[in-house]
């Protein structure tokens, strides 16, 4: 990557900690770039740590951060959850301040400190920890006053744990002398944020997503112009947006033009515009939505005080926002004159507080009618911390300051408010919530003691370690889940990468190679050596069900799901509901984030809704037709694939597997295969690097120039359909063959990459000297190419399907091909045949190097814009963007919900699934979903029932339990995939397993032994009811004895 010098200082290495008579203190680390040498780079992102991040910010927005300077003050549980994730976000330095000593009420959130750290000041005990987190990131602190000559030294200033007095000071000032200012508050299940980021802040970004391109199939010359697109896809375009074109033929004064404000008309339709003016349309052209920069005005908190704007985050509390800036206006009254906030649950201070809440309201011609009820709940609400509301809190906080350093989203405009009162348990007392000098101090002022001691018997698995299981585990251990007689069990069958480190915070970089789950489980410890957690490497699955058996299960209270994959976070669920746990599941995409609720015969489950099926890309377009960069890289996806992952593998068994042949389905697919053996093994076989480079060069030729000339053989540039209509048009891009040119860089990057690889899969020293390779490719010896008659190219999706069953095998060709390769066999034995299975974060493997390569060329040669590495390897790679951010709200809502499955609350109107995205910023809190009812006879049954059946019983007692007992005649009777039992059966068959018992008739049709620790298994029924109509019933849980 090129180093741009001109906007970046250096970052800082080889700082180390220092305590000395000064106020700022400088923790330095030294800086590696993975081969022992620092890399000072100025202005260079590292990639390998922030891919993640950079799909959801872009690298612009990135470069801007790591220009910015941020004051954070206060390092209480909030200040240190904003630290970690600006921290991890990657801007030029952070200065934490603060002037207190650390608590026993601090340890109930705050993560980085420790009980050792009690009356030390809670910025200097943190900041060691904190600069592990990030080598990148100058992070120093400071123990003197916030004060204006302070914050004027940073871009960003961010408040904490401050008095209203210094808001307002250091707000004017920042107003005043634009520098960006944040306020965040969190007050036991209460917290708040206000932003303002000057008179005239630029967002060049609204809302994060990815531009919208469409292709173009008629422009009207019009005083109001229409475009309609091309009807295999929708637009997506909203009105207002702005758009540009090129590519368009006849009408070219719109390409390139500038950014035209739309109008839209329906899903393939919309208008630019006057084009009057304008050459007449003849075909083609390409619309892309061009992104405008928005000017946002804010107000200093002193007038927003006066007149709140509120952003809504529970349109279930439409009222409440105004009324909670009532009460914390009314809270920094009463903090001042009193020095604390109210005594949970005093009537007393309840009463003072009412009244002061009047007053404000007064004070500040608000105009409001204040709600008595509701600010006696903020008063009885508003002591402690929950490390739940400091999480959500902190992480909107800390992607307001990203917003704030770079322009990209849309800022909170300007004050939110958040509560949870819900988790409040009913009947609390004051001497419920009395402090007790231990670590949960802030949690029991909050929720009482009680609650306290039923968290730490609890026992639950969480499943995943990485990004959403790291801030789960570090929640749960500041709240104390298990630290008496509970336990958290952790499960993840990975190990720490790199770019895990940008966002799952409890991984440092010497812990790459690590198991996730054990290191993660010695860091919430280090945080909190009360808890009990125990660390597995297991996928779940059916494969570990030995592991975790009914008894495991039934001895745990609820399951936090921390999953990437849908298949495993489906199976976890039919795990819950079969075994009737509560399940917490979550998710991240970006700055979007989701969170689940699943409760035991109330609500649907995980798998009761699904998401739509991912699009895939036709296959005469991937092989063929080509019309975006999209298709592009999953074609060389598949070449990857097939030239160094398939045809290794099958190289490799063939050697190494006598039977590996027989195992392959007869037909096309076998021949297929021998003919990619004999190729590789025998007549393209290499010896050297230079045979590498050879057949390197061969397959550009082959890809891009001959495979072409084939295409523009069969279909010429100026072919017509049946219809008169042009055959390359639409969708369908006329390409060109490609001339290979070895001082095409992008050309070379092809070669170097296909030959190490090939180099790679022969056991062959692999090569990196472009010259070298360059040098060997121009002696290569490229046959002539003649396109052939008779050749069948697919042009729709039924040709292609066709042409994939007209395979057929050649049986006396498979024969000679066969006895070729044996004859061989010994010399082949000698081979060391790798698989390259395809890793793309690993920059030294070639993997995406070839890709990209391989992409790019293929769209040069049907005038495709190139994607760089980076793209590449989101598409490639599937990559989920995500960003600490997002992950620490998630979470938060995630610990939430969880202190009310503690307490066993039933009422659904309690519980909130949520989605969120913070680009906008947008939260909706909605009630989960109850469980659909379903209905036989006068019985009503939702998927959490069942019917339980114990002992070992016959087939045939088990039918008349269901006539006698139910009504109901069983028609088909079915375990997994095998079938026990049908009505259709030969009448002898169904009288020798009528007679047979249920585990036997299993054993019998499966042909496997029942696993010792089975002891139930899921029977699935047909069943008829009196009137010999079919009915949907429950399963059967048949429990062996």
């Amino acid at each position: 990557m090129s180093r741009d010098t001109s906007e970046l200082e250096p970052v800082h290495k080889k700082r180390r900690v220092e305590h000395n008579n000064d106020t700022i203190h400088d923790v330095e680390m030294q800086q590696s770039n993975g081969n022992g040498s620092t890399t000072a780079t100025n202005g260079d992102i590292d990639e390998s740590l922030y891919s993640r991040q950079l799909y959801v910010l872009g690298h612009d927005a990135m470069r801007k951060m790591a220009a910015s300077s941020i004051l954070i003050c206060g390092l209480g549980g909030l200040g240190v959850e904003i630290a970690k994730d600006i921290i991890l976000g990657g801007v030029k330095s952070v200065t934490l301040q603060d002037t207190k000593p650390t608590s026993w009420q601090d340890l109930s959130s705050q993560f980085f400190l420790r009980e050792s750290d009690i009356g030390k000041n809670r910025a200097e005990a943190s900041l060691p920890r904190l600069v592990e987190l990030n080598e990148y990131v100058s992070t120093t602190c400071t123990t003197e006053a916030v004060s204006t000559e302070l914050v004027s030294k940073f871009s960003v200033v961010v408040l904490t744990d401050s008095t209203r007095d210094e808001q307002l000071e250091i707000g004017d000032f920042c107003h005043a002398n634009n520098i960006k200012f944040i306020c965040a508050n969190t007050n036991g299940v209460f917290g708040n944020i206000f932003c303002d980021f000057g008179d005239d802040f630029k967002v060049t970004d609204t809302n994060g997503e990815q531009v919208l391109s469409v292709m173009v199939s008629a422009v009207t010359k019009d005083g109001d112009g229409i475009v309609t697109c091309l009807d295999e896809k929708r637009h997506g375009f909203e009105d207002g947006d702005f758009v540009t074109f090129h590519e368009v033929e006849g009408m070219v004064e719109l390409n390139e033009c500038t950014p035209r404000k739309i109008e839209v008309k329906g899903p393939f339709t919309f208008s630019i515009g006057d084009t009057t003016s304008l050459s007449d349309y003849t075909r083609g052209g390409i619309v892309t939505q061009v992104k405008m920069p928005t000017s946002v005005k804010f107000k200093s908190m002193r007038d927003a005080l006066k007149d709140p704007e509120v952003l809504p985050t529970d349109f279930a509390k439409f009222e409440q926002p105004y009324q909670h800036h009532i009460c914390y206006l009314a809270l920094s009254e009463y903090q001042k004159s009193h020095g604390s906030s109210p005594t949970p649950y005093s009537s007393t201070d309840g009463e003072k507080f009412v009244s002061l809440c009047k007053e404000v309201n007064e004070k500040y011609s608000l105009g409001l009618e204040v709600n008595d009820k509701l600010c006696t709940e903020f008063a009885n609400g508003c002591s402690g911390q929950l490390v739940g509301v400091q999480a959500f809190i902190g992480g909107s906080t800390a992607q307001e300051v990203m917003k704030a350093c770079s322009g990209k989203f849309m800022p909170t405009k300007q004050w939110l408010y958040f509560d949870c009162a819900e988790v409040i348990p009913e009947g609390l007392t004051e001497a419920d919530c009395k402090p007790t000098n231990t670590r949960y101090d802030g949690q029991i002022m909050c929720l009482g003691k009680a609650l306290n001691d039923k968290i730490a018997d609890q026992k639950w698995f969480v499943v995943g370690a990485g990004a959403i299981g790291c801030e789960l585990l570090k929640n749960f251990a500041m709240m104390g889940v298990g630290h008496n007689k509970g336990m958290l069990t952790v499960t993840d069958m990975d190990t720490i990468e790199r770019s895990n480190l940008n966002r799952q915070f409890l991984f440092r970089s010497w812990d790459v190679t690590k198991m996730k789950s054990d290191t993660a489980c010695n860091a919430v410890k280090e945080m909190n050596p009360d808890i009990n957690v125990t660390s597995h490497q297991n996928r779940v699955g059916p494969e570990t069900e030995k592991i975790y058996t009914d008894s495991f299960f039934a001895d745990l209270n609820g399951v936090a799901n921390a999953l990437d994959n849908v298949d495993a976070r489906s199976y976890m669920d039919r795990r819950c509901v079969y075994y009737k746990l509560p399940l917490l599941e979550s998710g991240t995409l970006g700055t979007k984030g989701n969170v689940q609720v699943v409760l035991p015969h109330i609500t649907e489950s995980y798998s009761s809704s699904q998401d739509p099926p991912e699009k895939t890309i036709p296959m005469c377009t991937l092989k063929n037709f080509p019309n975006a960069i999209e298709h592009t890289i999953q074609w060389a996806r598949d070449q990857f694939e097939g030239l160094f992952t398939k045809t290794a593998e099958n190289c490799h068994k063939f050697i190494t597997e006598p039977k590996f042949l027989e195992k392959q389905k007869s037909g096309g697919a076998l021949m297929s295969i021998l003919e990619g053996l004999r190729k590789d093994l025998t007549k393209e076989l290499p010896n050297d690097f230079t045979d590498c480079i050879k057949w390197a060069r061969l397959l550009f030729e082959d890809n891009f120039h001959n495979t072409i000339a084939q295409l523009l053989y069969n279909f010429p540039p100026d072919q017509k359909t049946s219809s008169g209509a042009l055959f390359w048009s639409g969708p369908k891009r006329c390409p060109s063959v490609i001339e290979f040119d070895a001082n095409n860089s992008a050309h070379l990057d092809f070669i170097v990459a296909a030959a190490n690889l090939r180099a790679f899969n022969f056991s062959i020293p692999t090569n990196r000297d472009r010259d070298f390779i360059k040098a060997q490719v121009a002696s290569v010896s490229v046959p002539a190419f003649k396109p052939r008659s008779g050749v069948k190219i697919a042009v729709t999706e039924a040709e292609a399907e066709n042409m994939n069953n007209d395979d057929e095998s050649d049986s006396d060709k498979a024969s000679v091909i066969l006895e070729e390769l044996n004859a061989k066999m010994d010399q082949l034995r000698s081979l060391n045949i790798q698989v390259a299975d395809f890793e793309k974060d690993d920059d030294t493997n070639f993997h995406m190097d070839f890709i990209t390569a391989c992409s790019n060329a293929r769209a040069a040669s049907y005038r495709i814009a190139p994607a760089n590495k980076h793209k590449t390897k989101l598409i490639a790679g599937k990559i989920i963007p995500a960003i600490a951010t997002t992950t620490a709200v998630v979470a938060g809502l995630v610990s939430i919900e969880m202190y009310k499955m503690i307490q066993g609350l039933k009422d659904v109107e309690k519980y909130k699934n949520a989605f969120l995205n913070l680009a906008l910023p947008f939260f909706a809190f909605s009630e989960p979903i109850l469980a659909p009812k379903n209905k036989y006879y006068d019985v009503e049954w939702t998927l959490w029932d069942r019917y339980d059946i114990k002992g070992d019983i016959t087939l045939q007692e088990l039918l008349d339990i269901f006539e006698n007992d139910h009504k109901l005649e069983i028609s088909m009777l079915s375990q997994g995939v095998c079938m026990l039992y049908a009505f259709f059966m030969p009448a002898d068959k169904r009288k020798e397993r009528c007679g047979m018992k249920i585990s036997e008739l299993v054993e019998l049709v499966t042909k496997k032994k029942l696993p010792a620790h089975k002891r139930a298994l899921v029977l699935e029924i047909c069943c008829n009811d009196t009137e010999g109509e079919d009915v949907d019933t429950p399963y059967i849980n048949y429990q062996l004895p």
